[in-house]
């Protein structure tokens, strides 16, 4: 079947949400980051850097961390936790984008909620720690902590978040489409090899020999 919907999953660091950019130019398809982030706090009422950060990410480093979670008050939020309330508000949005037409999405576990959907491309992103490093420090600059714990520490997150509103293994192959090494393959490779298996789903099946 044709792929119209792509969803970048990516570690941090990985060059995955440039990677989604250069997917949806080359495509020319709408991509949805920020704007998936603006489209979420509009429709949660909280601000956009509370949906960035928290969207994705884990209150802590493990699942009991959501335990611990603030819990929502009846009649506000339907009672749920904020962190719930955000997950139901973000699969909705991410429902509606994919009903408009083809898209990339980043992040998010748009992968999950759009399991479904035979229509979906999903795309992991990944690269050794120096490599993702190396460009964090470029992108964001120092910090008081080294690039590799700031790597270790929002991939944690990431992947507590996953496994707990998904029940998988977040960068686990069998959850995706396709895995791509950018630090060995580079960044617009990757998008190439993205766009090229998206082209190659809307050839017509070839019928079999007998």
């Amino acid at each position: 079947m044709e792929k119209k919907i792509i969803t970048i999953s990516r570690e941090f660091g990985s060059g995955g949400r440039t990677v989604g950019r250069m997917v949806a130019d080359k495509l020319g398809i709408p991509f949805y980051d920020k704007e998936l982030v603006d489209q979420i706090a509009v429709e949660s009422g909280f601000a956009p850097k509370f949906v960035e950060e928290n969207g994705e990410h884990s209150p802590g480093s493990s699942l009991f961390s959501y335990a611990f979670a603030p819990q929502g008050v009846p009649g506000v939020m339907n009672g749920l936790s904020t962190a719930d309330f955000l997950w139901n508000i973000q699969c909705s949005v991410i429902l509606q984008l994919a009903e408009k037409g083809p898209c990339v999405i980043v992040g998010r576990n748009a992968d999950y909620i759009l399991k479904d959907r035979e229509d979906a491309l999903h795309t992991f992103i990944f690269a050794d720690m120096a490599f993702r490093a190396e460009r964090i420090v470029k992108r964001y600059g120092e910090s008081d902590k080294s690039p590799e714990t700031r790597l270790q520490e929002k991939d944690k997150r990431r992947r507590v978040n996953y496994q707990h509103y998904t029940g998988r293994t977040w960068g686990q192959a069998q959850n995706y489409n396709i895995c791509l090494d950018t630090g060995v393959l580079g960044i617009e490779q990757s998008a190439d090899i993205i766009c090229q298996a998206v082209m190659r789903s809307r050839e017509p099946a070839k019928e079999s020999e007998e």
